[in-house]
């Protein structure tokens, strides 16, 4: 029996994600087989009138792939992967798999190739400013593993998440765009955390279904030298296969001067890829009411209620505040009180203090008027 589900989600992507008009084209990108939405997603682009593509990767092969990269290679495929994806008016991106960890035994430098490759002329490039594109995971047993749920009531609550009234939230982060646009300084404090830094004339964007699913964020960018002090994440954090936890990254000027982890050797290889990858591209709110815990996966982390990601590496075009890199790593910090609390303040005002937001103008945005 299908899932009426899986039809429900096909149809919010098509139509309100990607706004599919007669006569666009839509490349489907699947990592692993989901036959399901994918079928559901084809025949939705058709009855809105568009023209489906299909493209089926694997990460297994993926891995085999990446671990005898070469770059004139790599260049090869990022031509073909590009030339298709600039003849594409949308895109939708839906991402499944086993393991996590499967990238884990790829050394660095061929994980580099890909990202300044394929990630850059196909998804940096082309992708993210030229199309009208969402991101998505699929439930599967592995997520629910991360989860640590049951499958059934994993996918119970992917399709809460995924299925949310995203025009509702949409309207509702209005308030909080429009605040963040007049504001200067930002100072958050929590557990370990003391961090100052401006997003004085940087554009405050809401993501609210468009382009990834879940969605629940509104994100900027701190002006680049201005962030200073300390951050703790309380998260987990997987990064090219490997799982880093407490977290913890000084400031001085808006450069990272000091990364410590559970592998500290490691995190400071990824944060000298490159001159911007030790400074912040993005800094984000997170309000979606299902998602209250982490699970290791960043589509899912980065929205969750009550919780800010800030974020080392490349800047968004739409908040582009000069820093470029070939990472984009959104590092995620819960401020509920079973997290142990903390607060964002505005211009020295307290608008949000233990994840919920504490002025009028703001409170629709709290998980009881987001369901």
């Amino acid at each position: 029996m299908k899932d009426p589900r899986i039809e429900t989600l096909a149809k919010n992507l098509i139509n309100y994600s990607v706004q599919l008009q007669k006569g666009e084209k839509v490349l489907i990108e699947n990592f692993g087989l989901q036959r399901e939405l994918v079928t559901a997603l084809v025949k939705e682009a058709y009855a809105a009138g568009g023209f489906p593509f299909v493209l089926l990767k694997d990460h297994q092969v993926d891995r085999s792939l990446l671990l005898g990269a070469q770059e004139e290679q790599f260049n090869m495929m990022a031509d073909f992967e590009a030339n298709v994806m600039s003849q594409m008016d949308a895109y939708i991106g839906l991402r499944s798999g086993d393991n996590i960890n499967e990238h884990s035994d790829v050394p660095d430098e061929k994980m580099k190739i890909h990202g300044s490759t394929i990630g850059k002329k196909v998804h940096r490039e082309i992708r993210v400013p030229k199309t009208k594109w969402v991101v998505l995971r699929y439930p599967t047993s592995s997520m629910a593993q991360l989860a640590k749920m049951s499958t059934e009531g994993f996918e119970n609550f992917y399709f809460n998440v995924c299925n949310l009234d995203y025009g509702k939230m949409d309207k509702a982060m209005d308030n909080l765009v429009e605040l963040m646009n007049k504001t200067d300084k930002v100072k958050i404090t929590g557990p370990g955390t003391d961090l100052t830094f401006s997003i004085k004339d940087i554009p405050a964007i809401k993501c609210s279904g468009q382009m990834n699913i879940p969605d629940g964020e509104v994100y900027t960018a701190p002006v680049r030298d201005s962030v200073n002090g300390v951050i703790t994440y309380n998260t987990p954090s997987p990064y090219n296969g490997f799982t880093f936890e407490n977290v913890k990254l000084s400031f001085k000027d808006g450069k990272i001067v000091e990364a410590v982890a559970n592998d500290t050797e490691r995190i400071n290889k990824i944060f000298d890829t490159d001159e911007g990858a030790r400074y912040i591209g993005e800094f984000a709110i997170g309000v979606n009411p299902y998602i209250l815990h982490p699970m290791q996966d960043i589509l899912f982390d980065e929205k969750i209620d009550g919780s800010f990601h800030f974020t080392p590496g490349q800047c968004y075009d739409e908040a582009n505040n000069g820093n470029k890199s070939n990472i984009h790593w959104d590092m995620v910090n819960i401020q509920r009180p079973d997290y142990g609390g903390g607060e964002i303040y505005f211009d020295d005002c307290l608008i949000r203090k233990d994840g919920r937001f504490v002025i009028p103008e703001l409170e629709a945005l709290n998980p009881e008027n987001l369901k």
